[in-house]
């Protein structure tokens, strides 16, 4: 059969050194070897097995090791809130409740192979049981966050044609509030402690489910995720991911990147709702056996965050550049992370002055890792690497990154242009399938050999990556992808607004924020300015999810706009950076 970078390459990914020969003071050439690994993992030939189920291939392989004693004593899932509440699960208590909820999203359900779930809850132990049932049905599973409105509930049903919606209390009403419109949502399904009607309750049917459930076999090529990304023009659109783009994908990134072994206990601070949670709350640490924590937060507070660190023996911390920020501003030094030994951010360029803070206050450094909702990880600092600040580190395996002009030409090095992967001869499996119901998006994608991410970037003689910026209108606020089309939309809502476009503005704490710029309507132009602009942003936030809303307002009288009349929106934003 068929293997993944051979089998052997697998299985040692999957056992790697154990931390005390890791980071013995002596292991200089330890080190060496490792990162050749790492990158000679380049070089080998990418081959998938016809089948592939992360449940069934990954996870049940673990709970096997666990029972036999192969794997250390701790937890596979733990989490806690601010309430004082824990949940502690081993990989077979996580294979009993998957398998048991599998049968819920089966039976009570309906739910067949390929069907469409979206998955809209909070960082509750659900998300993760729900997430592996999906995998073992072969059901697709459609993450979103919490902060989605009723608006955005409804184009994600009709968009996605999901069969069911699973939510909670809080959002319940939104999607009872669209239903009537959805003609393709058969199943509501409700994650809470009381009952309402017409709604499944997820956690009277898990108790009454079976526990004994066989995994679909599913291809490696069949479709298990779908995220919607925020593009340039347009709403959002639907990312695909296979079985094996990410549930074999990461298992570099974990062991490499994340540099994690089945003695580690993983803190990622993302929502559910976002593809770093993919990346780092479940596929990565899980494919290196390590335990997933969870700290059930109702927003970042870095007392808090600290506080954690400081009380659990967390060994590796991701979270994203703008909460580093904000943990250095706080100050950590009072604090002591005993536990501590690897830090990784991703989602956003990291700010050389806060890795330097927190090497200082912590004496730890951090990894920068970088990708995309179409990806893993594209590049990422390793241990053992020279850290270069303000890098984003070299190409990650399996990928063949490379900087190239807007024809697909590789450019020399120090030269900027499009950061791309190689895709001709051999599409790398763990790149998205497709823009789902798109054709002409995930063609334009492609430029001769490459795939074009859509960030600009410089490649130096060292093979170290530099992040230069988005060529579309994307906004990347604090690690959130924003779509200038969706706020616009928004905006123009408002009776007050006759035109409006929206661009990047730099940002001391989140890199950079939502700005609006509006042309009046002649019926409020001699309305305060203040007043109204906080009008604006808060009808934003009620119209759409609250984290796109504007942070910043500049009312003027028109907009640039080419000869065809499309708005400039590269002309404000190069004007907000000072590149006009």
């Amino acid at each position: 059969m068929k293997t993944l970078f051979k089998l052997r390459i697998l299985q040692s990914l999957w056992t790697p050194p154990s931390p005390s020969r890791l980071f013995h003071k002596d292991n200089g050439r330890l080190v060496a070897h490792i990162v050749s690994h790492y990158e000679s993992i380049n070089r080998c030939e990418q081959e998938l097995p016809e089948h592939f189920n992360f449940a069934s291939d990954v996870l049940d392989k673990w709970s096997q090791l666990e029972k036999a004693g192969k794997r250390p004593a701790i937890a596979a899932f733990w989490w806690i809130n601010d309430k004082g509440d824990e949940v502690k699960w081993s990989f077979e208590e996580l294979g009993f409740l998957s398998r048991k909820a599998a049968n819920v999203l089966s039976d009570p359900c309906g739910l067949q192979r390929e069907d469409r779930v979206i998955v809209i809850l909070p960082r509750i132990p659900e998300w993760w049981i729900l997430n592996v049932a999906c995998i073992r049905t072969g059901i697709v599973f459609i993450p979103g966050t919490s902060q989605l409105t009723a608006k955005d509930i409804f184009y994600r049903l009709q968009a996605s044609k999901a069969k069911c919606i699973i939510t909670n209390d809080t959002l319940a009403p939104a999607v009872d509030s669209v239903m009537p419109d959805c003609q393709f949502l058969k199943t509501k399904l409700i994650v809470s402690e009381g009952s309402r009607d017409g709604w499944l309750n997820f956690q009277e049917l898990l108790k009454v489910a079976p526990a004994d459930h066989n995994c679909i076999k599913t291809k490696s090529r069949d479709p298990m995720l779908i995220y919607f990304t925020s593009g340039s023009t347009g709403p959002p659109k639907m990312v695909e991911h296979s079985h094996s783009s990410y549930g074999l994908g990461f298992t570099v990134s974990g062991r490499y990147w994340l540099n994690l072994t089945p003695s580690d206990i993983f803190w990622n601070t993302s929502d559910t709702g976002w593809v770093k949670s993919a990346w780092s709350s479940f596929f990565s640490p899980w494919s290196s056996g390590s335990c997933v924590f969870i700290h059930n937060m109702p927003q970042f507070e870095p007392t808090t965050v600290a506080n954690t660190l400081s009380r659990y023996p967390i060994t590796t911390f991701c979270t994203a550049p703008t909460a580093y920020c904000m943990l250095v501003q706080h100050g950590v030094t009072s604090y002591k992370f005993m536990s501590l030994r690897h830090c990784v951010t991703g989602g956003e360029p990291l700010n050389p002055e806060v890795m330097e803070q927190w090497k200082t206050q912590t004496g730890l450094d951090i990894y920068e890792g970088y990708g995309q909702t179409e990806t893993v990880t594209i590049c990422a600092n390793v241990k053992g690497m020279k850290i270069k600040p303000g890098s984003m580190g070299k190409a990650s395996p399996p990928y063949d990154v490379q900087v190239v002009g807007d024809q697909g030409d590789i450019l020399p090095r120090g030269e900027e242009g499009n950061i791309a992967i190689r895709i001709k001869p051999t599409r790398p499996f763990c790149l998205f399938s497709q823009y789902l119901d798109n054709p002409e998006k995930t063609a334009s994608t492609e430029h001769g050999n490459f795939y074009i991410t859509g960030d600009r970037g410089i490649m130096d003689e060292e093979g170290y990556f530099w992040f230069v910026g988005r060529s579309d209108d994307i906004i990347n606020s604090s690690g959130y992808r924003i779509g200038p089309f969706e706020v616009e939309s928004a905006l123009i809502q408002h009776p007050a607004v006759a035109e409006s476009a929206v661009a990047s503005s730099p940002d001391p704490i989140r890199g950079e924020v939502v700005k609006a710029f509006v042309v009046l309507a002649p019926d409020f132009l001699s309305h305060d300015p203040e007043k109204l602009a906080l009008e604006l942003q808060e009808h934003v936030k009620k119209v759409t999810a609250p984290y796109k809303y504007p942070r910043k307002v500049e009312f003027v009288q028109e907009l640039p706009k080419t000869v065809a009349g499309k708005i400039q929106r590269k002309v404000l934003r190069n004007k907000e950076w000072g590149r006009a």
